[in-house]
């Protein structure tokens, strides 16, 4: 027994601060790869150590992003044309802001607007899909928000101390 309580000691030592910033990388990266697929645009980057980190920065939309919206996803209450420019933008903006721990909560919360839409809307047979993990991991992120290492707590440590009061960083970035 006395194994399984050290155990979760060890466990208990990780910092929030390192599962959000997990969190924050796993959750953006599907997100914004379907967002990268909806746009054109200039390529910038390089591979690092194997891994690819070019991305186009969008400055326009692919027609094939305009015809998958009017011809597979459908959405009520939205031409196809605004759904894939409003799409397109929030899968660029909100995983880039997720992974610099940039307005956390609310961009998780967009995220899990997003997906939601895809749920509700477009695949609503595909409850077993990715879908519940990406509602797991972003519901963490919107409760507990960013952690230590983000810029929400390089804002908050920073705002807090040019008006004097002491951040409750518990209660702010989780």
């Amino acid at each position: 027994m006395r194994a399984f309580y050290r155990l979760a000691d060890l466990l208990n030592a990780i910092p929030y601060a390192l599962i959000a910033l997990f969190l924050r990388i796993v959750v953006a990266r599907p997100f914004f790869i379907s967002g990268q697929t909806k746009v054109e645009g200039p390529t910038v980057g390089r591979e690092v150590f194997g891994v690819d980190l070019s991305m186009t920065l969008p400055t326009s939309l692919r027609d094939a992003a305009v015809d998958l919206f009017a011809d597979e996803y459908k959405l009520p209450f939205i031409s196809p044309e605004h759904a894939a420019y409003l799409t397109a933008g929030l899968e660029f903006l909100l995983p880039v802001l997720l992974v610099l721990g940039l307005m956390t909560r609310v961009s998780a919360l967009g995220l899990l607007m997003i997906t939601m839409v895809i749920q509700l809307f477009v695949y609503p047979d595909a409850w077993g899909s990715a879908h519940a993990y990406w509602v797991g991991l972003l519901l963490v992120l919107i409760a507990r928000g960013a952690g230590g290492i983000s810029l929400d707590s390089l804002v908050v440590s920073r705002v807090s101390s040019r008006i004097g009061v002491s951040p409750d960083a518990n209660r702010l970035l989780g």
